[in-house]
């Protein structure tokens, strides 16, 4: 897999991948990513190709995912793990 590109936006990093008969177009918001992975056709070769694909709609409908996994995990976060307090110290001997 290499990189063929990026693709600029203020608040995600998006990666654009060539691969064996596949482009995948990474998005990257902190801690979380959503990978998409397109067949290559006569359509889909190049990174300008993908350029045209990954448009605003595609990409606030990624956000909005993104979102929703954020919501998941501190969920998850918050319900199975003991809440840390910050206020205690560890004790030195």
């Amino acid at each position: 897999m290499r990189i063929i590109g990026e693709i600029a936006h203020p608040t995600l990093k998006i990666t654009v991948f060539k691969n064996e008969g596949k482009c995948s177009v990474k998005f990257e918001a902190g801690l979380l990513e959503q990978i998409y992975k397109f067949r290559d056709d006569e359509r889909l070769q190049t990174f300008d190709d993908v350029q045209k694909i990954v448009d605003e709609l595609f990409i606030q409908k990624t956000e909005e995912i993104l979102r929703g996994m954020l919501d998941a995990r501190v969920g998850a976060l918050s319900r199975n793990l003991p809440k840390l307090n910050e206020e205690e110290f560890d004790v030195i001997l």
